[in-house]
């Protein structure tokens, strides 16, 4: 007896049935008009996709249920084969119209998948990391939510800058005094400045977490590393001879091959960056093997859990992209020191394929047409939610897990939840009003749409499905190239190569200069080696800049340059959307103004805002834009929530944005002040003291008061009250050891005042200090001024200052030391900079005259000039023994900092 089914009532993930049970009828039988799709490729072959026509599963009497798949290659849907799936493969959720890979054997056009052989990969083209399958172990739910929120904490920032420390020091071998130094400067580094930033975390909290783990990087290193005497004894099964046997064996890594070394495995759906790859010798009692095997580091606690095993199996399984199969891998825990080996067995590797699969059916069916109208897509529901309360309870999805339920799916009847996490689920979004959570739901459906999109249009497939020379022919590809030069590493962790075409020029290509581009070896195996941007594309060169360096690859590599357009970026949308949806003052402001269209306020007269001392300067700003524009700009200026400027395009938005943007100068009432430079001057207040000066030795001059006034705020806020903050002339027929001046003026405009003209006011100004006097203004402004200009022109002409041109998009500066020595004590402060786009110089100051002959010092300093985009600054001290009035000479810095966010 046959029945049909229809498919839409199997076909939606969490109507599945998991555990592969099937009704009493012998057979159950799944199909549906398969339509080719032109952008599927199809091919038979080692490197093969086929397309699920039908879906059957037969039960015969005492046996375990098979499923048989009507499979075809063929771009006509014709040219059928069979696929039978057994031993638990007939679990995997595949339905009509779904693309799969078949590794194993095919006879007489029949393939069998089952417990002792082959895989079948679900979506083989969507590579998923061996870091969202293992978490799948526990919680399938949080695997797939896991991909749309992509979360960062304390703890993995601190395993991230671990593994860096960790894979610097044992590639270059280095002493325990050099592994200290290379922590410093990792952590107090500009590398890992934006996650700390986001994360709230100052360097020190996290150089503190870090000491903790060192002294295990030299445990581990002296009895694992270039130590054949060691006695440290493990449990490996490894083939020998065509047998598999469980032997104990010393292990001795001889060699660090690669660090972060990225994988790509179309032939497994795969991909993941395996920390450290080794060749490692194993010491046995039939003799000694060399292997190149993956090494897992972890930085959390010491569990040798499943799902940390895992991972290394899934990296043995990667490996057989680029080499023999390794067999096993290890497992390290930063902390202790301590060394698990991890058999690739078949049955594990199997187990773990299974659920891949299943990862990649969620993720791929998250949306369904409604059976009403078959054109409105519907958001489907999620792997179910376990009954595990203690689980849920820490789990870092568990805001999006609830509120995904109660949005989506508490509406669908198909959808069961564990009695006990009903209240808990209702409790946990009880903040959230039905119009709330109706936008949660038409968002969630909107991104994904957009992210399923952009998959179509990414085509990372063509780089392992299309051959170079086809690819070049649209244009999106260059290939046949070979790596010519040496590589130079232009910044942290950016490395700048040049490629050369074999034979010939370089054809016709869509690369530009700054396109993001995927680099990859011409032989199998070698997939998406780096990522990088174009920098130079000539007639016979193309130069990149890559987050890799390949020059450990043979000069004769082949590689091909696949343009790369990157994903559509949802990342942070879907990180927002979950923001908005959080139960905080912020986001429940914010849900009233966007959600429920809660009417934003604004203040009712503009001179409320601006003073009348301000109407020149406000004109001034306004010059040049027509009146629509000034009535946008009016409007930013009264709102108090927000103002939406919409505009077709070319009618000047972006004219009346800039105009707004370059405002950290502002009239008020009272006078001249500059809010970023006082936050600066504070900041440089901070340094010194920190390092060491006394507050009664600093002092703070400015040609306006109401800078003071503002200076004297934030020192307020900051609880110092030592430091005195006072006019040029308060200060005339006295000094301190320290002087900072904060100049104000930000703008060039023709209404310059009269202060900064008085040459008098100027002299006392720089005359002050004692020891050190630093300068903080704007320079292109202050050239305006005829005395500022003539300083600037002798700092100049007297080679105690000079700059260096910086060409646009060149990233060189990843940190600018300001290093002051005397008697081999230091004080080093950092001040680093990220998003450097634009045109920059860097300045560099030298001793005055006078100077005292047993010190030096110099600094370097960045300026951006102000008619350009400002770079990103932030600043942060590492201080050592002495303070800066111990070891300072009398120097000048003029110093122009740019902050788009000073965090103070």
């Amino acid at each position: 007896a046959t029945q049909c089914v229809e498919l839409n009532t199997f076909s939606r993930p969490g109507n599945w049935k998991e555990d592969g049970a099937v009704p009493a009828e012998t057979l159950v039988y799944f199909q549906k008009k398969v339509a080719d799709s032109p952008d599927v490729i199809l091919k038979n072959g080692l490197n093969n996709r086929y397309r699920v026509l039908e879906v059957s599963v037969r039960q015969r009497n005492g046996s375990d249920p098979e499923k048989h798949l009507t499979i075809t290659a063929s771009p006509s849907l014709e040219d059928t084969e069979l696929c039978i799936l057994r031993n638990g493969w007939e679990s995997v959720p595949v339905v009509p119209g779904d693309i799969v890979h078949l590794e194993g054997e095919c006879s007489s056009g029949t393939w069998v998948i089952s417990a002792q052989s082959g895989y079948l990969v679900l979506y083989p083209d969507l590579l998923l990391s061996g870091t969202t399958i293992s978490s799948s172990i526990r919680c399938m739910r949080r695997a797939v939510l896991s991909e749309r929120f992509r979360l960062g904490s304390p703890q993995m920032l601190i395993g991230t800058i671990l593994h860096d420390i960790f894979q610097q020091a044992v590639t270059n071998d280095l002493t325990q005094e050099k592994v200290q130094e290379l922590a410093n400067k990792i952590v107090y580094g500009q590398k890992y400045l934006k996650e700390m930033y986001l994360l709230n975390l100052k360097q020190a909290q996290i150089m503190q977490e870090i000491e903790e783990y060192l002294p295990s990087f030299f445990k581990w290193a002296e009895d694992f590393m270039h130590n054949p005497a060691n006695q440290n004894k493990m449990q490996l099964k490894l083939s020998n001879g065509g047998k598999t046997e469980d032997v104990s064996s010393k292990i001795e890594v001889v060699d660090i091959l690669d660090i972060e070394e990225n994988i790509w495995s179309p032939r497994f759906g795969l991909k993941g960056k395996i920390d450290v790859t080794a060749r490692v010798k194993i010491h046995c009692q039939s003799g000694v093997q060399s292997r190149v095997m993956p090494l897992e580091l972890k930085s959390g606690k010491e569990s040798n859990s499943i799902e940390h095993r895992s991972q290394v199996i899934l990296y043995t399984l990667m490996s057989l992209e680029q080499r023999v199969d390794p067999e096993a891998g290890f497992l390290l825990y930063l902390k202790t020191g301590t060394m698990y080996p991890v058999a690739g067995a078949r049955m594990d590797r199997r187990e773990l394929m299974k659920l891949r699969n299943h990862v990649a059916f969620y993720l791929t069916h998250s949306t369904y047409k409604s059976d009403v109208g078959r054109q409105n897509s519907q958001l489907a529901a999620l792997p179910p939610v376990i009954d595990d309360s203690q689980t849920c309870k820490y789990c870092s999805q568990m805001h999006n897990c609830f509120l995904y339920s109660r949005a989506v799916e508490q509406k669908m009847a198909s959808v069961a939840f564990p009695p006990a996490l009903v209240p808990v689920i209702d409790r946990e979004t009880q903040h959230l009003k039905p119009s709330h959570l109706e936008y949660f739901s038409l968002w969630y459906l909107m991104l994904t749409l957009e992210l399923q999109s952009g998959e179509h249009k990414k085509g990372y497939k063509n780089i392992w499905m299309t051959p170079s020379l086809e690819r070049e022919k649209a244009g999106d590809c260059v290939g046949n190239v070979i790596r010519v030069g040496e590589v130079h590493e232009v910044s942290e962790g950016q490395y700048l190569h040049c490629f050369q075409r074999r034979n010939g020029a370089i054809p016709g290509t869509n690369l530009l200069v700054g396109d993001r581009v995927v680099v990859s070896g011409e032989e199998k195996g070698l997939l998406g080696l780096a990522t990088g941007y174009v920098r130079e594309v000539s007639a016979t060169k193309v130069s990149c800049l890559l987050g890799r360096n390949l020059s450990n690859f043979p000069k004769n590599t082949v590689f091909r340059l696949d343009h790369d357009e990157g994903d559509v970026g949802t990342g942070v949308p879907f990180k927002n959307l979950s923001k908005l949806m959080k139960d905080c003052p912020v986001s429940e402001r914010l849900r009233n103004l966007i959600i429920d269209f809660q009417k934003p306020l604004f203040i009712q007269h503009l001179s409320s805002v601006l003073p009348p001392e301000a109407k020149e300067t406000v004109a001034n700003i306004l010059k040049g834009l027509n009146k629509p524009q000034k009535q946008a700009m009016k409007q930013v200026l009264l709102s108090k929530d927000y103002t939406l400027i919409v505009g077709m395009p070319g009618t000047g938005k972006t004219t009346t944005i800039c105009a707004l943007v370059p405002a950290p100068e502002h009239a008020e009432k009272g006078g001249i002040s500059n809010v970023t430079e006082a936050k600066i001057v504070l900041f440089l207040t901070s340094l010194f003291i920190k390092a060491g000066c006394k507050p009664s030795d600093i002092g703070i001059i400015s040609p306006y008061r109401h800078q003071l006034k503002t200076i004297t705020d934030l020192m307020a806020k900051w609880k110092e009250s030592r430091v005195e903050v006072n006019t040029v002339d308060k200060y005339q027929g006295r000094d301190k050891s320290i002087i900072i001046v904060s100049f104000v003026r930000n703008s060039t405009d023709e209404n310059l005042g009269s202060l900064l003209k008085d040459w008098r006011r100027l002299n006392v100004a720089i005359t002050r200090a004692k020891h050190k006097l630093v300068m903080v203004g704007c320079v292109p402004s202050l050239c305006c001024y005829p005395p500022l200009e003539k300083l600037l022109c002798h700092l100049q002409s007297q080679a105690m200052i000079s700059f260096f041109s910086m060409q646009p998009n060149q990233e060189a500066f990843n940190s600018l030391e300001v290093s002051f020595q005397q008697n081999n004590r230091h004080c080093l402060k950092k001040l680093m900079v990220t998003e450097l786009k634009h045109p920059a110089y860097l300045w560099q100051t030298r001793n005055l005259k006078h100077s005292v002959p047993s010190t030096a010092g110099y600094c370097y300093i960045l300026f951006c000039p102000d008619e350009q985009l400002p770079a990103e600054v932030t600043g942060e001290a590492l201080e050592e023994e002495g303070s800066v009035n111990q070891c300072c000479s009398e120097s000048v810095f003029w110093v122009q900092f740019v902050f788009k966010n000073l965090k103070m």
